[in-house]
């Protein structure tokens, strides 16, 4: 007995060693390439690295302060996702009634998303005879959320919420210019077409001696005003405003051959058409950190655990019970991280990584979050490769990566750097923080 007890003793001395050994270096380390680094004077630093092995936190650098998370909020929104969707995502429920097509949209983002070849909620559209009838009766969100900049509008990255979403809610516009030879380029023609093709109001300027296509949107209206550049080929994306389910109706109108208009009648729908594999969406949405798909994803869970799409419902269902053991109660307002209103802990963004780790398994996140070298991951963590499996967050004067990493002595760790306040060098600051991982990997 005496013996095995001085083993256990014996054991548990070297594992603190061992830990404090690491500690100290990394509270060096960070000193030295973080704390101590003009670039991040006046910023605000807060880290957590976690051995879920061991169940023990083997560095933390203000660990319990609240930070304006950016996409790292997608992380939640996952959880989410994961939690209540199953393995393919509800394109609508319908019942067939009548005379007419009773159709209950579930908030699908994917419904004629570029993303995707095989829409089987067109398919089913497309083969009806009968009047389709799409309620509004289930939809309880707004288009846009809580603290979204306004003046972003016009900017993919900031497309409208829906009950039934078309294109990822964004019109495509498109310049193409006659590249066949010098001739036909100096010619100031150019072919300028969307997608979809619109009924709605479009403006095309007179100026030709601008350098660089454009497309504006109004503010109040789904009037466009196209610039026409000097590129060969030009893209750019605008949201279109969607007025709940108006918009939707009026591109329908253009693809169904049935008449379509809207209900405030509830029918309890009897029958489900399944649009896309969940993790497919799931995985687009964190290689490429897209917040309209993170903002329909968690007006789908609602609707799956609610019947009605309500994001603010589910945030506080959630905080209330799956997510109640948070170290410290975060304010969480939106799926995308868009909103600074937004405010994470990163003991917060650990716990959330572990709970997601024993819920739903390393090997299905491991295939969801993108590893070093791939999507928004693709340049400052490329040496990483296959030892870190993270989501970044960014916005003006924000960075955090939270996420799974594998030390060089094959310690899986979980961990959480989030950064507010900076003013200079975005991307000097990411090799900063690859340079303080790569201690980590190196040294645990």
């Amino acid at each position: 007995m005496y013996s095995f007890l001085r083993w256990v003793f014996g054991f548990t001395g070297m594992f603190l060693f061992f830990s404090c050994g690491f500690s100290s270096k990394i509270q060096r380390e960070v000193k030295k390439s973080l704390l101590a680094d003009s670039l991040l004077s006046g910023a605000y630093v807060g880290i957590s690295v976690f051995d879920p092995e061991r169940n023990h936190f083997v560095y933390q650098y203000q660990p319990d302060k609240y930070f304006v998370p950016a996409s790292n909020v997608k992380i939640v929104s996952l959880y989410a996702g994961l939690k209540y969707l199953g393995d393919s995502l509800i394109g609508l429920k319908y019942k067939d009634k009548n005379d007419t097509l009773f159709i209950e949209p579930a908030g699908d983002p994917s419904f004629l998303h570029p993303d995707f070849s095989d829409h089987p909620v067109l398919h089913f559209l497309e083969r009806s005879e009968k009047p389709i009838a799409i309620t509004t009766d289930n939809w309880n969100s707004n288009a846009w959320g809580k603290g979204w900049m306004w003046d972003d509008y016009n900017d993919a990255f900031m497309a409208e919420r829906s009950p039934f979403p078309m294109y990822g809610n964004v019109i495509s516009w498109n310049q193409v210019r006659d590249s066949s030879s010098i001739g036909a380029l100096a010619r100031e023609e150019a072919f300028i077409y969307s997608v979809p093709d619109i009924n709605w109001k479009v403006h095309f300027s007179e100026d030709t001696a601008a350098r660089r296509f454009s497309a504006v949107r109004s503010l109040t209206g789904n009037r466009f005003f196209i610039t026409q550049g000097r590129e060969i080929n030009a893209r750019q994306e605008v949201p279109f405003i969607t007025q709940g389910l108006r918009s939707t109706v009026e591109l329908l109108r253009d693809l169904v051959k049935a008449p379509i208009d809207t209900t405030d009648r509830m029918v309890q729908s009897e029958s489900v058409i399944y649009s896309q594999p969940t993790d497919t969406l799931l995985k687009n949405m964190m290689y490429r950190s897209d917040n309209f798909y993170a903002e329909q994803l968690l007006l789908m869970a609602a609707y799956q655990r609610f019947g009605v799409m309500d994001d603010q419902r589910l945030i506080q269902y959630l905080l209330k019970n799956d997510l109640q053991e948070f170290p410290q109660k975060p304010r969480w307002v939106d799926g995308s991280g868009l909103s600074r209103y937004n405010l994470f802990t990163p003991e917060d963004m650990v716990w959330i990584l572990r709970k997601m780790e024993k819920d739903f398994g390393a090997e299905r996140l491991k295939h969801i979050f993108p590893a070093g070298g791939q999507g928004t991951l693709h340049d400052s963590f490329r040496e990483f490769q296959d030892r870190i499996y993270a989501k970044s967050g960014s916005m003006s004067g924000v960075f955090c990566l939270s996420g799974y990493l594998q030390s060089q002595s094959g310690k899986r760790l979980i961990f959480s750097l989030m950064i507010n306040n900076y003013t200079q060098g975005g991307r000097l600051l990411r090799r900063k923080v690859a340079s303080f991982l790569h201690q980590v990997v190196s040294k645990y």
